[in-house]
């Protein structure tokens, strides 16, 4: 069966704004003594912990929610396999009656939208940011809610660059990178740890390509379109041979170690954030991991050049999206596990407690996530936070076309692009296969 491409409104990029005042919702306490009070006890499961990189953050929260909230609600969570995409994992629940209360996904959001509530009307969807909801909305249905803004690039340890005298704010083209790593590996360190795991080639990496194809989202998305129609010849597009070009100087550039394997997300945290290499092609997730391995370190965030055009937007924008959106179930879900779902993401969002959490520092606890909701009190501090802060607040951000992927095909690019990544096939097959992806 054919993939088919989801038009709907297209984030360039995510506005977020520090607001002053804390706003309060009824139902909601973030004080009390736990359940122990209570005559009756709702409750109700979130499936995963979010992202993975923040798994002990996100469980020590909800531990504390359970001990303190006095709503009555105690939550439970589903481990998810961090290497088993969301319909895999979550199909299986509904069949056996055990639905989780609250999930979050993306791509997938099509695929749910009759089994979660809708959020229309929400206080929680009026206090997102706006352009945070607009890829959930199917079909005039709030299927979900934004969890968090997330940029990903070219991630660079500050001190290793420093020492190598390359300024990343003066990278702007293909050659500049080249020039970048050069520079780098004449201090002795290694350019970068190009990883090759399957949901950063297949997603993120596949990323700059599309976003990058055409000059407005509009363009964008004629160009998945022509993939869904099978009309689109990649071989021959300019703009796909220079997002290659771009990859081939990475891999070239890269540390011997870096590979396709589950474990070299860990392996390119320690190698960025000891000095071991440069840069690494990741996202602002990272950071956290980064600040956990070296607290005192400056990790920043820059472009992927895929020309020689210095002022091309795609040399001087990082891409910016929301990576998931918070979804409550009522297929099976009863009215007042429904209530109860929100009545605890309305204490992450909107209570001091919660949005310590949510939005503080990992070293303190925090799960470090760019808040995309109005009166957020705790706002991160970090270096990477603030870079991005500055390329959103200048506009130069690149659309999350990803965000626009049907279920399943990240999974079919990166297994392509892995395969590209490790030599198996050249070019001409890479792009049969990858327009062969949305035609299957």
């Amino acid at each position: 069966m054919a993939f088919t491409s989801r038009k709907k409104a297209i984030v360039a990029g995510v506005a977020i704004t520090a607001l002053a005042g804390a706003f309060a919702l009824t139902g909601c306490s973030a004080s009390g003594g736990g359940t122990a009070d209570c005559a009756e006890i709702t409750e109700i499961s979130w499936l995963g912990t979010i992202k993975v990189e923040i798994q002990d953050q996100f469980t020590a929260a909800i531990e504390d929610y359970n001990a303190t909230n006095s709503d009555c609600v105690s939550v439970s969570i589903i481990e998810s396999p961090q290497d088993q995409p969301f319909l895999q994992t979550v199909t299986p629940l509904y069949e056996a009656g055990s639905a989780p209360t609250i999930m979050t996904a993306l791509q997938e959001l099509p695929d749910m939208a009759d089994k979660v509530i809708d959020w229309t009307g929400q206080p929680l969807a009026e206090l997102a940011a706006a352009g945070t909801l607009d890829v959930a909305n199917i079909d005039g249905k709030q299927v979900g809610i934004p969890v968090t803004a997330e940029a990903f690039g070219l991630l660079y340890n500050k001190a290793v660059l420093d020492a190598a005298g390359v300024d990343p704010k003066s990278v702007k083209t293909q050659t500049g990178l080249e020039e970048a790593f050069a520079a780098v590996k004449e201090s002795g360190v290694d350019p970068i740890h190009f990883s090759g795991l399957w949901w950063s080639l297949g997603a993120h990496f596949t990323n700059v390509f599309h976003t990058n194809v055409g000059g407005t989202p509009e363009d964008n998305q004629t160009v998945l379109d022509a993939l869904t129609a099978g009309t689109e010849d990649l071989a021959a597009n300019e703009t796909f041979n220079a997002w290659l070009d771009t990859f081939d100087a990475l891999k070239a550039n890269s540390i011997s170690t870096a590979s396709i394997a589950d474990t070299d997300y860990d392996l390119g945290v320690e190698n960025l954030a000891t000095g071991k290499t440069g840069f690494w092609f990741m996202g602002n997730w990272a950071e956290p991991n980064l600040l956990t391995t070296d607290p005192e370190g400056e990790f920043g965030i820059m472009p992927v050049p895929v020309s020689d055009d210095a002022a091309a937007k795609a040399n001087n924008s990082i891409s910016v999206g929301v990576p998931f959106y918070i979804m409550v179930d009522q297929e099976q879900a009863t009215a007042a596990q429904q209530e109860a779902a929100i009545k605890v993401l309305t204490w992450f969002l909107t209570t001091d407690a919660g949005q310590k959490f949510w939005a503080g520092p990992v070293e303190e606890g925090g799960m470090n996530f760019i808040p995309v909701y109005q009166d957020f009190k705790v706002q991160p501090a970090t270096y990477m936070a603030k870079e991005i802060a500055e390329y959103i607040a200048a506009g130069n951000t690149l659309q999350w076309v990803n965000s626009l992927y049907p279920s399943g095909l990240q999974e079919a690019y990166g297994a392509s692009m892995q395969k590209y990544y490790d030599g198996i096939i050249d070019r001409a097959a890479l792009a049969a296969e990858l327009e062969a992806a949305w035609t299957k």
